[in-house]
């Protein structure tokens, strides 16, 4: 089963197990970590913003344009920001590392 990590605001890591074709909100929720997903994965919200670890950011598919859309309205967006909701896991992806940002957003409100 291919893991992922999750840094945690507090800077506590959290090491999941990642199942094929969930998405890293998915993940998030079925392991209790802090991550809202208000929209639900609709796109719709950037509350499930991450920040990818800089040594995995080149290896995701490039966003698009309607997830960057929703990524200029988070909070804390960094140069590796991702929604949670559209990174979805894949062999390629075991050992993931995402951080969460210091806070959120919720537009949608």
């Amino acid at each position: 089963m291919p893991k992922m990590v999750f840094i945690e605001r507090d800077g506590t890591r959290k090491e999941v197990e990642a199942p094929l074709g969930l998405s890293v909100l998915e993940i998030a929720h079925r392991n209790s970590v802090d991550i809202e997903g208000a929209c639900e994965g609709s796109l719709a919200c950037s509350t499930c913003h991450v920040i990818v670890d800089a040594s995995w950011f080149g290896k995701l598919a490039k966003p698009t344009e309607d997830e960057e859309d929703m990524l200029d309205l988070a909070f804390d967006l960094q140069e590796t920001s991702r929604l949670g909701c559209q990174l979805i896991m894949t062999d390629a992806l075991d050992g993931l590392v995402v951080k969460l940002p210091a806070g959120s957003r919720n537009a949608g409100g």
